[in-house]
């Protein structure tokens, strides 16, 4: 039950982010892939689910800068299912995440050591 809430509020803060004006962007970046594997643009997260079947991995994360985001816990659609593969529940990751068509997806996640 607790997780369908934690996934329920993700759902809501998407949907109240996705209502929000776009951040402003650094000089020179047409899009968030320009950065997506600069440091800077990687946020710190722990893994609280992996829906492998639906292709989605629920972060609680810190601030993710490019979409000027707090930090919460929220479900992302992934563009390479094979990345959760490795994924376990409590692992420390980093990710990108970026809102494509509407989404948010994590269009790179890795694991970091603990």
């Amino acid at each position: 039950m607790k997780l369908v809430m934690i996934a329920a509020g993700g759902v809501f803060a998407a949907f109240a982010w996705l209502s929000l004006p776009p951040p402003p962007r650094p000089a020179g970046e047409v899009s968030g892939h320009v950065h997506a594997g600069d440091a800077a643009f990687l946020a710190d997260g722990v893994v609280v689910s992996v829906d492998r079947k639906a292709g989605i991995v629920t972060i609680s994360h810190g601030p993710l800068q490019n979409l000027g985001m707090q930090p919460m816990t929220m479900g992302f659609a992934v563009t390479d299912r094979a990345s959760l593969d490795t994924l376990v529940v409590g692992a420390r990751v980093k990710f990108h995440a970026d809102a494509l068509d509407g989404v948010l997806v994590a269009t790179k996640i890795e694991r970091v050591s603990q």
